[in-house]
């Protein structure tokens, strides 16, 4: 290609650089004929162009080359791979869920984003068992608790029964006693 501006030549070889990806493949030549290391003949480097502008190797921008069956290296677009569903106590990968972006999990029917239990797609089985042992002990706490009123109350009650007996006596005595003496 040859242009009379000088800025579109370089604007052109520009992309069409950044567009070139260098792909190694194995196998099938000979090391003696090519004057090369075996190593180095073995992995020859094939070129492999990007389909689309974005020319950068970022985690939205993977490939994998793919042999056709006319024997030319294309390149196929892979998406990115969701990290998945974790427990919102524990933290850990919940099973039976798919692992898709925010948007496409939203997208799916309520059947596929849960599993058929309490607390299906947000919590796992091990914390939802957790969670039901720490309320019924608490349950039985709190039992226990008004149990220990009700007999403090008993035991303060007959302490107080006791207490009112001897304070009356020891009055009525005290004051039998005073008045005999003066």
């Amino acid at each position: 290609f040859f242009f009379n501006d000088t800025a579109t030549t370089e604007i052109y070889t520009r992309s069409l650089v950044g567009s070139v990806r260098c792909v190694q493949e194995t196998g099938g030549i000979n090391a003696e004929y090519m004057g090369f290391n075996y190593r180095k003949a073995s992995r020859m480097i094939r070129r492999v162009h990007y389909r689309r502008k974005h020319t950068y190797r970022t985690a939205s921008n993977k490939i994998r080359v793919v042999k056709t069956p006319g024997g030319q290296l294309t390149v196929q677009y892979r998406r990115k791979i969701a990290k998945g569903q974790v427990c919102g106590d524990t933290g850990a990968k919940l099973n039976g869920l798919p692992h898709l972006g925010p948007k496409a999990f939203k997208r799916l029917s309520k059947v596929k984003r849960a599993v058929s239990r309490p607390y299906g797609g947000s919590r796992s089985g091990e914390a939802v068992k957790t969670r039901i042992v720490r309320a019924f002990l608490l349950e039985e706490l709190k039992e226990l608790k008004k149990m220990k009123t009700v007999k403090d109350q008993k035991k303060k009650g007959k302490k107080k029964e006791k207490v009112a007996k001897k304070q009356s006596s020891s009055f009525h005595y005290l004051k039998y006693f005073t008045a005999n003496s003066i």
